[in-house]
C-alpha cells in the first residue's frame, strides 16, 4: 500500500510540530514556508522543504501538489493568506485539506471555502486542559466533533473486578470502551469477557452528554 504523502504549509511552532511528527512516523512530508531561514532549519527533519509564497497558485502547482493526499495549512495570524492557500489547494484537487484557524470567524471562513477539517489549537487544548483539571483520573480528552469525544480515564473503582459484559456500559452509559491499557500492554477492541482491573486506563468514546456521566462517576470516585 502506498504511504500517505503530506504537505505542510506554514512553519510556525504548530506547523513544524506537525511536519516533524508526521516525518518521524514514517510519512513523506513536504514543508513549505516563505521564510528561507525557517525552511533551512527544518530541512533535515522532513522529506523536502521549500521556501516559496504558497498564496501564488502557479508556484504552488509547480510543486506537484496533486500528488499529495493531505495538506495542512498552518499559517499563523495572516488570515487572508491562510484562506487563499486553502482555496488554492482545494481548487488544485487535494483530497483532504486540514487548516489551522486563529478564531471562530476564521474557522467559519475556512469551512465555507472547503477546508475538510479546521483546527483551533488553543481552543482544543483549553478544552483538554479543563477536563484534565477537573479530576486527576481524567487523563486526556479529545473532541472529535461538537457532539462526540474520546476520553482516556483511570477505571472507576466500581468497575474493578467486573468484565465488560457485566458492566454493560453501552446500555447503561451509552459509551463504548475502545481499549484497555494495563501497564505496558494495550488491549485494542477488548472482548465482552475482558475484566477491568485496578490501575487499568480505559479509552472511551461516546457523546458529550454520555461522557459527562462517566466524568461525574470518576470525579465522585
Amino acid at each position: 500500500m502506498k504511504s500517505k504523502q503530506f504537505i505542510v504549509i506554514g512553519l510556525g511552532k504548530f506547523g513544524q510540530s506537525v511536519a516533524k511528527t508526521l516525518f518521524d512516523m514514517g510519512y513523506d512530508v513536504l514543508a513549505v514556508d516563505d521564510d528561507e531561514s525557517i525552511v533551512q532549519e527544518i530541512a533535515d527533519s522532513v522529506t523536502h522543504a521549500v521556501a516559496m509564497d504558497a498564496t501564488d497558485e502557479y508556484a504552488l502547482r509547480t510543486l506537484g501538489i496533486r500528488n499529495f493526499d493531505i495538506a495542512v495549512v498552518s499559517i499563523g495570524t495572516n488570515i487572508q493568506s491562510s484562506i487563499m492557500v486553502t482555496l488554492n489547494l482545494k481548487e488544485a484537487g487535494i483530497k483532504k485539506v486540514v487548516a489551522k484557524a486563529t478564531n471562530d470567524m476564521h474557522a467559519k471562513l475556512l469551512t465555507k471555502i472547503g477546508a475538510d477539517r479546521v483546527i483551533l489549537p488553543e481552543m482544543d487544548m483549553g478544552i483538554r486542559v479543563a477536563h484534565n483539571l477537573v479530576s486527576a483520573n481524567i487523563l486526556d480528552f479529545i473532541e472529535l466533533s461538537p457532539d462526540y469525544s474520546i476520553v482516556e480515564v483511570t477505571a472507576p473503582s466500581q468497575w474493578m473486578g467486573k468484565d465488560i459484559k457485566t458492566l454493560d456500559v453501552r446500555a447503561k452509559y451509552g459509551i463504548n470502551i475502545m481499549a484497555i491499557k494495563s501497564d505496558d500492554d494495550i488491549n485494542i477492541s477488548p472482548r465482552a469477557t475482558d475484566e477491568i482491573r485496578e490501575g487499568d486506563v480505559l479509552v472511551i468514546i461516546g457523546s458529550i452528554n454520555d461522557l459527562s456521566k462517566i466524568e461525574s462517576l470518576i470525579i465522585n470516585d
